[in-house]
């Protein structure tokens, strides 16, 4: 199935959800995504269980993904405004959710990687 395809499907028989349901999976998508991009980034500054750190990381940017495209494709498909009952604005607050959540992987893994460096390797 192509992509245009699953998005003329997902407009015509609400695949991910009627009214408010859609959103609602997106933005709680996003709220998990973000809980566990904040326990992981505290799990690598404390450097104990540092596998685990990484582990949340790569979960939170997962996360963080599957909530904004979801949110995006209940934007894409919802028909009528804001205030008619279709989840369009809770769907709007998904994405900057998911895309926090991608933002707090990143960083994550990024100070994961630091302590990987050798010490003896000084700046000149």
């Amino acid at each position: 199935m192509s992509a245009s395809a699953a998005l003329m499907a997902a407009a015509e028989g609400g695949i991910i959800g009627d009214g408010r349901t859609g959103a609602n999976l997106a933005l709680g998508v996003g709220v998990l995504g973000l809980a566990i991009g904040w326990s992981a980034l505290a799990r690598v500054g404390r450097r104990t269980g540092i596998a685990k750190a990484r582990t949340g990381g790569m979960a939170a940017i997962a996360a963080g993904l599957a909530g904004t495209v979801l949110a995006v494709l209940h934007v894409a498909t919802s028909s009528g405004g804001p205030g008619t009952g279709n989840g369009l604005v809770g769907a709007i607050v998904a994405i900057p959710l998911g895309l926090g959540a991608v933002i707090l992987g990143r960083r994550t893994l990024t100070r994961y990687r630091r302590p990987d460096r050798p010490a003896d390797r000084t700046t000149v």
